[in-house]
C-alpha cells in the first residue's frame, strides 16, 4: 500500500436510490376553503353580511316609535320593493336565501376552525390557563350560538308567521309587535333580551378577532381604540334592538 493511501478519498459508487415516498402524514393539496386562512375569510365575509343585516333590521324596528302607519308601511315596502318590475317578495326572498347561506357558512367555518384548533393541540395544558379569548369568549360563542339559533326560530314563528303570536298571522306587523311583547309575556321579552346580549357579545368577539387577524392590534393605542370600538358597536346594536320591546312592555309604545 503506497504512502498516503490510507487518507486517499474513497471513490463513490453509484447506488440506485428508490424515489422518495411521501409519508402517511404528508398533507394533500387543498383548495382555499380547505385552509385555515380560507375558512377565516369565509367567517369574515359572512359575518359582515350578517352585521349589515342586523343594522338594517335594527333601524327598521326603530320605526315603531314613529307609529303604526310608519312601521306597517316599512314592513309592506320590504315585501313589495322592486314592484312592479319584479313580483312581490322577490328581493326579500333573495335576501332570506343569502342570509340562510351566510349563517350556514358562518357556522361551518366556526365549527371547522374550532375542530382544527383542537386537533392541533391534542394534549391539554397541565395547568388550565383562562384567557379572554380561550375562556370567557369561547364559552360565550359556544352556548350563545345555540341560544341565538333557538331565538331565530322562535322569532320567525312569532313575528314573521304569527304562529305563536297572540295576534296571529293575519294581524298587521305593528299589532304583532305590540301583542308579542305584552307584559303578560314577560318571558318572551326576557328571552329576547338574553338573545340580543348574546348577539352583542358574539359581534364584539367577532370584530376583535377580525382586527387581530388583520394585524391591526399590534400597537397598544390602536389596540385599545379597536377594543373600545368593538364594544361600542355591539352596545349600540343591543340597545337599538331591545329599545322597542322594553318600551312596549312598560307601556311607552302601545
Amino acid at each position: 500500500m503506497g504512502r498516503g493511501s490510507a487518507t486517499a478519498p474513497v471513490p463513490r459508487r453509484d447506488v440506485s436510490r428508490a424515489p422518495a415516498r411521501p409519508g402517511p402524514r404528508t398533507p394533500a393539496r387543498r383548495g382555499l376553503f380547505g385552509t385555515s386562512a380560507g375558512r377565516k375569510a369565509v367567517m369574515a365575509v359572512t359575518g359582515a353580511v350578517l352585521v349589515l343585516f342586523l343594522l338594517g333590521h335594527m333601524l327598521g324596528n326603530l320605526k315603531i316609535f314613529l307609529g303604526a302607519g310608519s312601521f306597517n308601511h316599512y314592513a309592506d315596502w320590504l315585501r313589495t320593493v322592486g314592484s312592479p318590475a319584479l313580483p312581490d317578495r322577490t328581493l326579500l326572498t333573495i335576501t332570506e336565501i343569502v342570509l340562510v347561506l351566510a349563517v350556514a357558512l358562518h357556522m361551518w367555518a366556526a365549527v371547522s376552525l374550532a375542530r382544527r384548533a383542537a386537533k392541533a393541540r391534542p394534549v391539554k395544558y397541565a395547568a388550565k390557563r383562562r384567557s379572554q379569548a380561550g375562556g370567557y369568549a369561547t364559552r360565550t360563542m359556544r352556548y350563545g350560538g345555540v341560544i341565538i339559533v333557538l331565538f331565530v326560530i322562535w322569532h320567525l314563528l312569532d313575528m314573521t308567521f304569527g304562529t305563536v303570536n297572540p295576534g296571529g298571522g293575519d294581524a298587521t306587523p305593528y299589532d304583532r309587535m305590540i301583542a308579542g311583547f305584552q307584559p303578560g309575556r314577560w318571558w318572551v321579552g326576557l328571552f329576547y333580551l338574553v338573545a340580543m346580549v348574546m348577539i352583542g357579545l358574539h359581534l364584539r368577539h367577532g370584530l376583535w378577532s377580525a382586527f387581530q387577524s388583520l394585524g391591526l392590534t399590534r400597537r397598544p393605542r390602536v389596540r385599545n381604540a379597536l377594543r373600545a370600538g368593538a364594544a361600542v358597536v355591539s352596545a349600540v346594536l343591543v340597545v337599538g334592538f331591545v329599545a322597542a320591546p322594553v318600551c312596549i312592555m312598560i307601556g311607552v309604545v302601545k
